[in-house]
């Protein structure tokens, strides 16, 4: 599984950020850009995700996206996992939405 910190996530702007957590955690405060897609709906959107470049994937501490990179991972759907999740990026004191 490829994985980046918070810190080349920041550096790397991907195209395309996933934030698997569930809505209201989301709601909370989430990278800018990022789009919601809790984990239980993920393979709802695998055919959907497949088509995307640049693919990166978070959650609070990177267990659940890390969860969600290994699943898309078995469907052929490259994807990054961001470890230490929003809650690194927080802590780091960068901007949330």
């Amino acid at each position: 599984m490829h994985s980046i910190t918070t810190a080349q996530l920041a550096d790397a702007a991907p195209a395309n950020l996933i934030d698997v957590r569930e809505p209201d955690e989301f709601a909370s405060g989430h990278v800018p850009g990022a789009r919601n897609i809790p984990l239980s709906t993920v393979p709802n959107y695998v055919d959907e995700l497949r088509d995307l470049d640049d693919l990166h994937v978070i959650c609070q501490a990177g267990v659940r996206s890390g969860r969600a990179v290994a699943f898309l991972e078995q469907q052929g759907v490259e994807a990054t996992n961001v470890d230490g999740g929003t809650g690194a990026w927080i802590a780091e004191g960068r901007p949330v939405e």
